[in-house]
């Protein structure tokens, strides 16, 4: 009796010992996802300190290459964190680290690609502002290419290029298992790899925010949720008929009746209602 009760004791030990370690993993995946949420907040309260009576509509100027670059870091951080932390909480299960220091690396990697993502938007508006000039504006072709953009934006949607992206990026097992990379410079180049899956599924999203407001906060946060429910919403193609018809309808919006859509600022007026005060 004694023998079978110390056996039981010792087993009953045993596996004490071994769920310690899982139950301490359980913890540290959850304090990420805490931090994640509570870096995004943070990301969300500087953004909007620093974009408060900026909004000037489509086309609004971007500043300097290091203002907007610091800017759209922290934006995307404020966008992406919300929806990328069941990534980020697979990559903390997966790996054998027991610190948060991996997967903060894992979020870095992906921060970096979408400011990469940033670098390229830049260049692009700076160069069709030089290109162009005067045709971009607002009363010439400007909300003909805001409404343009809504529209590519929306058929992207059913594209095979956004359906394998979005993929990717709902599901990320796959890619983590076959480009498994160890230490922390796998954790970077694995994080921009996800990100890569994520700016291919996204990047017209990001193009619709640019052909809305860029400095607005109103369509910053209208575009998270679009991609957060992208995402996460469990039933896909609701998702993405449900974003495309929403484009859509913008984009026929902006170009034709800009008046009627709620939050819109419509280049000049800012100026015009200044000028009467």
């Amino acid at each position: 009796m004694a023998t079978a009760a110390g056996h039981a004791h010792r087993g009953h030990a045993d596996a004490e010992q071994g769920l310690r370690p899982a139950f301490s993993a359980a913890r540290v995946r959850v304090g990420l996802v805490v931090l994640l949420f509570a870096l995004a907040v943070l990301a969300w309260w500087w953004t909007v300190d620093q974009m408060r009576g900026m909004d000037a509509g489509p086309g609004t100027a971007l500043g300097t290459l290091g203002w907007f670059l610091l800017v759209w870091l922290v934006m995307m951080a404020a966008m992406m964190l919300p929806s990328v932390w069941p990534t980020v909480a697979l990559y903390s299960r997966m790996t054998k680290q027991r610190s948060p220091v991996a997967p903060l690396v894992f979020t870095l990697g992906y921060l970096l690609t979408w400011t990469a993502s940033g670098l390229l938007a830049y260049a692009v508006a700076e160069a069709g502002r030089w290109l162009l000039g005067d045709t971009l504006s607002w009363d010439s072709a400007g909300r003909w290419v805001a409404g343009g953009i809504l529209v590519v934006a929306a058929v992207y949607q059913f594209t095979p290029a956004k359906t394998a992206c979005l993929r990717h990026c709902r599901s990320p097992l796959g890619v983590l298992l076959g480009h498994w990379r160890a230490g922390l410079s796998g954790a970077l180049r694995m994080g921009a790899a996800h990100g890569m899956w994520c700016l291919g599924c996204c990047w017209a999203l990001m193009a619709s925010l640019f052909a809305l407001g860029i400095m607005s906060i109103t369509w910053m946060a209208f575009v998270t949720a679009l991609i957060t429910v992208e995402k996460l919403l469990p039933w896909r193609r609701v998702a993405t008929y449900g974003t495309a018809a929403v484009l859509l309808v913008l984009g026929v919006l902006v170009a034709t009746a800009p008046e009627s859509v709620p939050g819109l600022t419509i280049p000049g007026q800012v100026q015009m209602s200044d000028m009467n005060m």
